[in-house]
């Protein structure tokens, strides 16, 4: 396939992602110590909630790690074999967090059925003191990473620490109510229903990782506008082949062809395009192909449904 002239635009790339390496070291290091702490805890007094937090933080620990391994693999440099260096780690670690998070939850869940037949004895108030502690630990690493919501891969890290907070303010009530009312069954129903709230806040993560893995357009762009932006930019007679996705839980490209008349393009016109996608869309890779108007030779990629 030939064309009569060819062009690419890259737009400047955005900012990059805050580094969130020291929240993520004091994450880790607070939840190792307070997972051995809580099994200990959930051990000695028999609560199958203290146990169920301590394997949810536990899941915590690989879950931050995972998260900051791909805030650093994000940020190496292009290579000959990796042409976009290792941007996309942070999609895989964000749908790996999302997976983990849901296993552990389904795991829990099923243990919680089986006590709520089958109560066992607990001691409340060992409960209530270390899930308290937990509330904070969660709670406040948690807001380390409040502000970096735009990026999935830190977003899955909130969720994972908010998560646990959760977990632990149920695990508080159900030790008072039991201490005050001796009703065993509390324990395991409180983790069934914490269980649930967990899986529907994780679910939309899931969602969005696995869209990003497949190279959907990212949820944040709306792809019509863009289409219609393009075809509305003077001297753009038709276009096709638009793609669009995430390179990254933070960066998006995008590749087209746009027909336009003889002598119209120019690399003024093409890096004011990418300008104009990257304010307006967040796009932060365009590449765009320019097809000469006045050609007879069609385009083997006009049809829609070729990629």
């Amino acid at each position: 396939m030939s064309h009569d002239h060819q062009s690419h635009a890259h737009s400047a790339h955005g900012n990059s992602p805050a580094s969130y390496g020291r929240a993520f070291a004091i994450g880790i290091a607070l939840n190792l110590a307070y997972v051995a702490g809580e099994a200990v805890a959930g051990i000695i007094s028999g609560s199958l909630a203290l146990l169920a937090d301590a394997g949810h933080n536990l899941s915590d620990v690989l879950g931050l790690s995972l998260s900051w391994g791909a805030a650093v693999l994000s940020r190496r440099q292009p290579s000959g074999r990796f042409t976009y260096g290792l941007r996309s780690s942070s999609i895989l670690a964000a749908l790996a967090n999302a997976i983990i998070l849901l296993v552990v939850t389904g795991g829990i869940a099923w243990e919680a059925i089986w006590r709520i037949a089958h109560p066992v004895p607990i001691a409340s108030g060992i409960v209530v003191v270390v899930a308290a502690i937990g509330i904070f630990i969660n709670g406040g690493t948690a807001l380390l990473f409040a502000s970096g919501s735009a990026d999935l891969n830190i977003k899955s890290a909130f969720l994972h620490l908010a998560a646990d907070a959760l977990v632990t303010a149920g695990v508080v009530v159900a030790g008072i109510v039991i201490w005050l009312t001796d009703w065993r069954w509390l324990d395991p129903a409180v983790s069934l229903f914490v269980s649930a709230v967990i899986v529907l806040g994780t679910w939309g993560l899931f969602k969005s990782a696995i869209g990003l893995a497949l190279n959907a357009v990212p949820e944040r762009v709306d792809a019509a506008a863009v289409r219609a932006h393009l075809l509305a930019l003077p001297g753009v007679a038709g276009l096709h082949d638009l793609h669009i996705w995430g390179m990254s839980t933070t960066e998006t490209a995008l590749t087209c062809h746009l027909i336009m008349p003889a002598g119209h393009p120019g690399d003024g016109v093409l890096n004011a395009i990418a300008q104009q996608l990257h304010h307006r869309f967040a796009i932060e890779h365009a590449t765009i192909q320019i097809e000469l108007a006045d050609t007879d030779e069609a385009c083997a990629l006009t049809p829609e449904h070729v990629v």
